[in-house]
């Protein structure tokens, strides 16, 4: 009978009882293949896919260790449980040592095996479903999601190449939006880390106090609120990764202690006395100008030059609009993946208007304009109707609206009137809409107390 619960291979000497065995077995609805030997095992297991083997130590032409070793050398599967009429508290050290799931002892016992077998295949299952949700990991924050072919962005992942299985300190610029944090994250699954945690921390979104709670936990009571210790972010990217976003925006104080955990990698956390030492992959982020920072006096000269080690560098979407059919393209074919809906493409004034459009949001823009098109589109192509009607505010904004002004001053109006209509729209929710727009949080309210749009 065809199973439905796995397939089994059985390997004993023993006729009768393999026999039997296989018998019982297949009661239990499992697909069950036999072999008397160890040189008929071995054909079976390199012509067929089993989710586990169950073979008898001692064999007629060899043993089962011979065949544990066998398939060890096939890969992590399948899983073999040994089993044996002689077995002694060694045999089972060895049997473990050499990779076998578990030694049982004859005369077996049947809801021993049954439960063995379920115990084995529930553990190949969940590491069938890691492997599978790593190759997720690998698709989505792998190198091949920063997608683009401009030449600066080749150049980008050949740093990434590079230094991946380094312990180099990386810092990553760029405008917002456009995807630092998910070249962080490649940076992460291609180096020798990828197996351990990455953390991800905004330094912009947390003021200095809480800011260093986060990043090196405290001890209970160390200010009101701390009932119980707490463990940092730093700590936690023990031997793996962490990412400081917005590095641009932290104080001065913080700038000094993240200065000396950068250099040492030590730490304590606040209102502790006890010294962390931690192995962790540092990569930071900022959309400001850094040299103009320290030149302000706004950022240490020290912490410039101490994360100014290796410098990856995005440019702006306006300045790669040759990327853009990719990246549209890319995002399209995600979002029907997660949705179930069937969009073929792009109209060609589409990718026309969008070639056209100067993406103040880059990449994170484009990824939410695509995403609106595709939810909100009703034919089989995304066209220019699909695309944000302010488009057209921003576009026909000509040389006789701007006299005298700056372009800068001339755009004002149609900035604050589209973000004043995103704020409405999202009930003045300004997380919801600064993702809407394609901004982070920080310059969304720096735009608002420009245009006068905070109160």
């Amino acid at each position: 009978m065809v199973s439905t619960k796995g397939r089994l291979l059985l390997v004993d000497d023993d006729r009768h009882l393999l026999e039997s065995m296989a018998s019982w077995l297949r009661d239990l609805q499992y697909e069950v293949d036999t072999a008397a030997g160890l040189h008929a095992a071995i054909p079976l297991v390199d012509g067929r896919k089993y989710d586990l083997v169950l073979a008898d130590i001692r064999l007629g032409d060899g043993d089962g260790f011979d065949l544990l070793a066998h398939c060890r050398q096939k890969g992590a599967d399948p899983p073999v449980i040994l089993m044996s009429g002689y077995a002694t508290v060694d045999t089972g050290v060895e049997a473990i040592r050499q990779g076998a799931f578990d030694l049982l002892t004859k005369p077996l016992i049947d809801d021993e095996l049954e439960l063995a077998i379920d115990r084995a295949l529930s553990q190949q299952k969940v590491l069938e479903e890691n492997q599978h949700l790593k190759a997720q990991l690998d698709q989505r924050y792998g190198i091949d999601s920063v997608i683009g072919s401009d030449h600066r962005m080749q150049k980008i992942y050949d740093i990434i190449h590079s230094v991946a299985d380094t312990r180099a300190t990386v810092l990553i610029t760029g405008e917002s939006g456009t995807g630092k944090s998910l070249i962080a994250r490649a940076l992460h699954r291609l180096s020798d880390r990828r197996d351990k945690s990455f953390v991800e921390v905004a330094c912009g979104a947390l003021p200095e106090n809480l800011l260093e709670s986060e990043l090196f936990g405290h001890v209970a009571g160390a200010f009101t609120g701390a009932v119980s210790d707490k463990t940092g972010k730093f700590l936690q990217a023990d031997r793996g990764t962490i990412f400081l976003d917005e590095i641009g925006t932290a104080s001065p104080g913080m700038q000094v202690k993240l200065l000396r955990v950068l250099q040492e990698f030590e730490f304590e956390p606040v209102g502790g006395s006890q010294t962390h030492r931690v192995n962790s992959r540092v990569v930071l982020a900022t959309n400001e100008n850094l040299t103009r920072a320290v030149a302000e006096g706004r950022f240490r000269q020290d912490l410039y030059y101490r994360i100014h080690v290796i410098t990856v560098e995005v440019p702006p979407l306006r300045e790669r609009l040759s990327d853009i059919p990719t990246l549209a393209t890319h995002f399209l074919k995600r979002i029907c993946d997660d949705t179930g809906k069937k969009v073929e493409g792009f109209s060609d004034s589409a990718l026309a208007a969008m070639q056209r459009h100067n993406w103040p949001g880059n990449v994170r823009e484009l990824q939410n304009v695509v995403e609106r098109a595709v939810l909100l589109g009703k034919n089989s192509e995304v066209g220019v109707d699909d695309l944000p009607t302010e488009w057209g505010a921003l576009e026909h904004v000509g040389a006789s609206s701007i006299g005298s002004r700056t372009l800068k001053e001339a755009l004002e109006g149609p900035e604050r009137q589209i973000i004043r209509d995103a704020l409405e729209r999202y009930e003045w929710n300004r997380n919801v809409t600064a993702d809407i727009l394609g901004i982070n949080r920080t310059t969304l309210y720096k735009k608002m107390k420009r245009l006068g749009l905070e109160k």
